[in-house]
């Protein structure tokens, strides 16, 4: 019996789709625990480009059970059509995946919620992805939400009622003009309700308790970065959210100690979509060079990635909340043709250098310190083999490792699957 935890180390984006993917045929059972459709796992092989928003990164795999844990809130819309992306593959979704009946449901005025509050910010807006996961997340903690179990209900329509009608209500509070027609969006959800209820639904934490029992594997898939996370992220810029190593206790049930390795993932250098701060950012041509070779957009809502050097601070941090005991450094490729890179090893935080990651890392506040390193002009793209890697290249790789004491056993050299490099 195994339990293993994925997650990322950054602000999101660092690659984890790929990595679950990779490791999947380890593993029998891949289950997320926290997130929503805000979250896109991107995964390439035979040539193609597959986006996830919700299921785990384990559908493509035919041995593999996909668990939708009750840490993950779900847009039925959103997932219909997913499921439908995925038809043209002949994957049989149906036997591959479940669903806790815990999870929370984000219904359409959750999403109108979301977009009238960011509005109503103007300036200080968070950088919301407007798809409701933090008003759904609201309802969970305020003891308001509706679950997938809620839908197996005979009032299942009456307390969606009931919910939809508060909310109506609280979007006028914000006094925004959001134009909107709620009669096509509920026709919209409860069509795709009717499809959610054609797939099994479960009580997740016993049927992981079982499968643990009976001897199976299980990844635990995280969605987001460390960096996002509700209490350890850079608030207010966070997502709703655990995401750190915790959230895989209470988004599915697991206890603590049932965890053996935490697989943390982070790109060679950093990057960061919407608003927050970003201590290491580049507003010149090598983060612009940085964001047209990464394709640095978001793969759900397409927006463009701000990009900057690694920063080993944060990473250290985020290592140590969440336990990291093996490292995957993802999008190596991207810093080929660089001359100089930099990391950041220190911050300069009220007069003083520091080595941890202070309360506020505020521009006005913080400066990082940066350590030069020679850059490589190899394309790594067709590598297999650590051997073959530039000695540029192995020379950061043994220095980030050295640094952050957690051996780092994957380089990933590209998007596909077969684009990785084990040492």
């Amino acid at each position: 019996m195994t339990v293993d935890l994925l997650l990322g180390l950054q602000w999101g984006d660092e690659g984890k789709g790929k990595i679950v993917d990779v490791l999947t045929s380890k593993y029998d059972i891949i289950a997320r625990f926290q997130g929503g459709p805000n979250a896109g796992h991107t995964l390439e092989f035979d040539g193609i480009k597959h986006v996830l928003r919700t299921i785990p990164s384990g559908i493509f795999h035919n041995n593999s059970i996909n668990i939708i844990g009750n840490g993950v809130v779900i847009d039925p819309v959103v997932f219909q059509k997913e499921i439908e992306g995925l038809a043209k593959f002949n994957i049989d979704v149906h036997s591959r995946l479940l669903i806790s009946r815990k999870a929370h449901l984000i219904l359409p005025t959750h999403r109108l919620l979301d977009a009238a509050s960011e509005a109503a910010k103007g300036k200080a807006k968070i950088g919301s992805t407007l798809k409701g996961i933090g008003p759904t997340y609201m309802d969970k903690t305020g003891r308001n939400g509706i679950r997938v179990g809620d839908i197996e209900l005979e009032d299942f329509k009456e307390r969606y009622r009931a919910l939809a009608n508060k909310h109506e209500e609280m979007i006028k509070f914000y006094d925004v003009a959001i134009q909107y027609n709620l009669e096509e969006m509920e026709n919209e959800f409860f069509e795709a309700i009717e499809e959610l209820k054609k797939l099994e639904f479960i009580d997740s934490e016993e049927y992981l308790a079982q499968a643990q029992k009976a001897g199976k594997s299980i990844l635990c898939e995280g969605a987001q970065g460390s960096l996002l996370d509700v209490d350890f992220g850079t608030y207010p810029f966070v997502t709703s959210s655990n995401t750190t190593a915790a959230g895989a206790c209470t988004g599915l049930g697991i206890a603590p100690n049932k965890i053996k390795e935490v697989y943390g993932i982070f790109k060679a250098y950093t990057t960061r979509v919407g608003s927050g701060p970003f201590p290491t950012e580049l507003f010149d041509e090598v983060g612009a060079a940085m964001a047209r070779i990464g394709n640095e957009f978001g793969s759900v809502t397409g927006r463009q990635r701000r990009c900057g050097w690694l920063d080993l601070v944060a990473l250290k941090y985020a290592i140590q909340i969440n336990g990291v005991t093996q490292l995957m450094m993802m999008k190596g490729d991207v810093l080929s043709g660089f001359e100089t890179l930099k990391v950041a090893v220190g911050y300069t935080y009220n007069g003083k250098e520091i080595a941890h990651l202070p309360y506020s890392i505020e521009p006005e506040n913080v400066t990082p310190v940066f350590k030069e390193f020679k850059g490589w002009q190899a394309d790594l793209t067709g590598m297999t083999t650590y051997d073959e890697l530039p000695i540029e290249l192995k020379a950061y790789i043994e220095y980030i490792e050295k640094a952050i004491e957690v051996p780092i056993k994957i380089v990933s050299v590209g998007p596909d699957r077969t684009q990785t490099i084990r040492r």
